[in-house]
């Protein structure tokens, strides 16, 4: 493979390789990520971000921050709010090659490490979820724990401690990572580093940044433990969790021999004693999420670093060979990383109108992309129904909606109608209450015709849910229905005690 060109302009080499496949990945989303609508979590974060706090029920506080900066920077544009998904995810990549830089690696291996998690930051960059930040402060922390053991400089606890602190401010399941970390650390002769006080400043820095959300959980009695719980309990009905292992062979597609090999030179290698640490980082999460059942992709922003020493690894032995070989094992390495990108793309990213042919089965095929759909016809719904309501009542009407995608969609979409914030008592939304004066009559979506009629004063079907696709999702097929309805009839501050619901 090609080294660094002595030809080329200084300010040119010293770009990393990997930057250029992460300016790609940032292109494509830019020509992609507004082709069909916000997705359902996107929605939610959307009204987190009008709502900005230290704390939410169903997720840490920074993915709500930079959906925020880009209502500011750009508006309701669905691009400029995707566009801060998307550049964390990049940003990984660049982390990604520079990592198998540190471990010796030239511009091939970086190139390969790199093109290895393609895939995933195509998946985790397309839309505005703490999944994409999530990533990136992983990669980051390995990025500087590997640092630490290249560099032998204690002041790496520094940066670790910051991005530790920053990863649990987008998701909490960093700390798992961490874990493997500390198991590491004991377990090799990297023990050392326990010594050192910038172990404890970088320590006081996480804490520092993590206090805000420690004091609003406390204040909200840890209410984001009791989502948790919930939402395990679904995965694990729903059988979301059997398929981890699988799912580890699945997400990394035909880029698995690199990892593993990654994996094979931290544990094993007398080449990579000195980087031990970094294979009970992932191994140490594999267990704890095996044991936990976690969801397959919990573990995916551990590939990273496997990537980056297997890519390493793997282009030392290729130099070893003779031309031909050498020259047919590249052809193989990247014919495998090209069908990887592309069809992680063809599959992740909304490439295809939606009714065309390829548009319809990849929606068939992707359930986050049938979530994509249908949510102004929603509101525009909602809206006609409220039209066909006497005058007299409109002052008195509330919409009651029964999940965060719905009650998302109402807030941002209802304004250009007229229609008042909705109301629902899932995550975050069942915090923000029913309002002052509560409504009297309801336009009630998302809720079952038993619970309904069981609760609320005087029901009648007035309509249902559809969009101009015809695309079935989760709005069409489990809960159609839209009723009229009066106020709850054991009074709202009952009623509202008893709502609250994890989703």
């Amino acid at each position: 493979m090609p080294r660094n060109n002595s030809s080329q302009p200084s300010w040119l080499r010293k770009v990393p390789p990997a930057a250029y496949l992460a300016t790609a990945a940032v292109v494509l989303h830019l020509l992609t990520g507004g082709r069909y609508g916000f997705h359902r979590d996107e929605l939610a974060t959307v009204e987190d971000a009008r709502h900005l706090a230290w704390g939410y029920v169903w997720q840490a506080p920074i993915t709500p921050l930079f959906g925020r900066l880009s209502l500011w920077l750009f508006g309701l544009s669905l691009l400029g709010f995707r566009f801060f998904a998307s550049l964390p995810a990049a940003l990984a990549l660049v982390l990604t090659g520079s990592m198998a830089r540190h471990l010796g690696g030239g511009t091939g291996a970086q190139l390969m490490a790199a093109a290895a998690a393609v895939p995933f930051e195509l998946a985790a960059g397309a839309r505005l979820q703490y999944t994409s930040f999530d990533y990136f402060f992983w990669v980051l922390t390995a990025y500087c724990v590997l640092r630490l053991l290249e560099s032998e400089d204690p002041r790496w606890w520094i940066a670790i401690g910051s991005a530790v602190g920053l990863g649990i401010m987008a998701k909490y399941t960093i700390l798992i990572f961490v874990a493997g970390l500390m198991v590491g650390i004991f377990a090799t002769d990297s023990r050392r580093y326990l010594r050192s006080k910038w172990l404890w400043y970088g320590a006081g820095i996480c804490v520092f940044i993590v206090l805000p959300n420690l004091v609003w959980q406390v204040g909200h009695n840890f209410i984001t433990l009791d989502f948790a719980r919930s939402i395990h309990a679904r995965d694990i009905r729903l059988g979301r969790t059997q398929s981890f292992i699988f799912d580890q062979f699945n997400q990394t597609i035909l880029a698995f021999p690199i990892w593993m090999t990654g994996l094979y030179a931290y544990l094993i290698s007398t080449k990579g004693r000195r980087f031990r640490v970094m294979g009970f980082m992932y191994v140490v999460p594999f267990i704890l999420f095996v044991i936990a059942r976690g969801r397959g992709y919990y573990l995916a922003p551990a590939y990273p670093m496997l990537y980056a020493a297997g890519a390493v690894e793997i282009d030392r032995w290729l130099a070893t060979r003779r031309a031909r070989w050498s020259y047919a094992g590249w052809i193989v390495i990247w014919a495998a990383l090209a069908a990887d990108a592309v069809s992680s793309a063809a599959f992740m990213l909304p490439v295809a109108p939606v009714d065309s042919y390829w548009g319809r089965t990849v929606i068939a095929l992707n359930g986050d992309f049938q979530e994509e759909i249908g949510w102004p016809d929603l509101v525009a719904t909602i809206a006609n129904i409220r039209d066909s309501l006497p005058a007299e009542y409109r002052p008195k009407l509330g919409i009651l909606a029964g999940n965060y995608g719905e009650a998302g969609a109402i807030n941002l979409y209802g304004p250009g109608y007229g229609l008042p914030e909705a109301i629902s008592g899932m995550n975050s939304f069942w915090l923000r209450g029913y309002g002052n004066p509560p409504p009297q009559l309801l336009i009630v979506v998302g809720v079952p015709r038993a619970f309904a009629d069981g609760h609320l004063a005087a029901c009648a079907l007035i309509g249902h849910t559809a969009n101009h696709f015809g695309i079935a999702n989760e709005e069409t097929r489990m809960h159609p229905d839209i009723f009229v309805c009066g106020a709850p009839m054991e009074g709202w501050p009952s009623f509202w005690r008893n709502f609250r619901y994890f989703g």
